[in-house]
């Protein structure tokens, strides 16, 4: 497909400028009418004059951004606008490139004859399988504006749900690398200057100002193998953590780390409540929604755990029943479930679960925060106190030399 550049007036009679991929000028300018576009100027582009695409800088949409998304097109939609229109208003006022571009797309499927849900699947880097399903089924009930209204709460729990998460851990993160930097600035640059009186003393150094030593030698002279075998490790771990054997073995870990484990299987408690009741509320299949809910779980063993109660609920079995056997989730899932499934109203059991382990969640991150705090900050204050006992041992030993002469 070729590239071209475009000038257009719009139907408000306003001037824009872009640029559109088509197999010939006749099918762009085209394409330009049918997005209700008056083509002025339409020029296939140069080699220098081509928009340059960087799409690894382009940012996948958050949750937040699809909650807005939603809200405004219940928003206009529930005004009377067709879909169509309010595609457009959307794709014009929306920040997030990927997101305005799987907008345009979605509008442009629909005008040539597809449903929304159908336009959707063809952007699964932008709308999830959850969000899909929920379309499709909000479009063949006739709800659809419900199904977005259920999406937008959906994606606004999420959102909230992972700004717990990241708060959790951005902050063991930040001091950790300030610890790391102190200690290299230290190895660096002050212990270097006492190396010279170190010399002078012509005595025998303690085994700890030895090692510190050695180490700030090792920093000086080699410290690019340093930051390539930092780098090196976080690209091994980062690559070993997406095959099978690397999410079973940090999957695990999560589990067993003291708070932290608790914190996974909360989030984990909530996460499967929300995405379950919002899916089941909709109209969708108990099998199908436990497939859709397992490719939400962050941990391996919550997944699969999801996958095997879906096979064993299609051969009859409650749902309880296998949430119970697995020993993951809380006994209080386990038996709301159980309690849902007995009385025929699973949705509502659910919306309060998630409800309850929302604020779980929130109380296990500022647990898990208040614990580490101190833990790091008593770990850097070690570290730091090692490199000051290095020099400070000496000049003891000195000061005392001084005191017999």
């Amino acid at each position: 497909m070729e590239t071209f550049s475009y000038s257009a007036v719009d139907r408000k009679g306003n001037q824009k400028k872009g640029a559109i991929e088509s197999d010939n000028i006749d099918k762009a300018i085209a394409t330009l009418k049918a997005d209700g576009l008056i083509p002025i100027s339409v020029a296939e582009q140069s080699l220098l004059g081509k928009d340059i695409e960087l799409k690894f800088l382009s940012s996948k949409p958050k949750a937040r951004d699809l909650s807005v998304f939603c809200r405004q097109f219940v928003s206009i939609i529930s005004a009377g606008v067709p879909i169509i229109t309010a595609l457009e208003m959307l794709s014009d006022q929306t920040e997030n490139k990927m997101l305005k571009g799987a907008i345009s797309e979605t509008k442009r499927s629909i005008e040539k004859g597809e449903s929304l849900a159908s336009s959707m699947k063809k952007h699964t880097d932008v709308f999830s399988e959850i969000f899909i399903t929920m379309v499709e089924a909000g479009e063949v009930s006739g709800s659809l504006e419900i199904s977005f209204v259920r999406m937008a709460q959906q994606f606004e729990k999420e959102a909230r749900l992972k700004a717990l998460m990241k708060k959790a851990t951005i902050y063991p993160a930040v001091v950790s690398v300030v610890a790391l930097g102190v200690v290299i600035v230290m190895l660096t640059f002050v212990v270097p200057t006492f190396q010279s009186m170190f010399d002078d003393l012509g005595t025998k150094l303690p085994a700890l100002t030895l090692a510190v030593v050695a180490a700030s030698k090792l920093m000086q002279s080699y410290w690019y193998i340093f930051i390539a075998v930092i780098v090196g490790v976080v690209f091994a771990i980062k690559q070993f953590s997406k095959t099978m054997l690397g999410k079973r073995i940090f999957g695990k870990i999560e589990l067993k780390l003291p708070l932290f484990g608790k914190l996974v299987t909360k989030s984990a408690s909530s996460r499967l409540a929300r995405t379950l009741s919002t899916l089941l509320a909709a109209g969708i299949p108990l099998i199908e929604s436990l497939d859709i809910t397992a490719s939400t779980m962050m941990n391996i063993y919550f997944k699969e755990l999801l996958l095997e109660a879906k096979d064993e609920v299609a051969m009859g079995t409650p749902l309880s029943t296998p949430i119970t056997n697995g020993g993951l989730f809380p006994p209080l899932v386990c038996h709301m479930i159980k309690i849902g499934e007995d009385v025929g109203d699973m949705e509502a059991m659910l919306d309060k679960l998630a409800d309850y382990y929302d604020e779980e969640v929130e109380m296990a991150t500022q647990a898990l925060m208040a614990a580490l705090e101190p833990m790091i900050i008593i770990v850097l204050a070690v570290v730091i106190g090692i490199i000051i006992m290095s020099v400070m041992l000496p000049m003891a030993d000195m000061y005392k030399s001084l005191e017999t002469i």
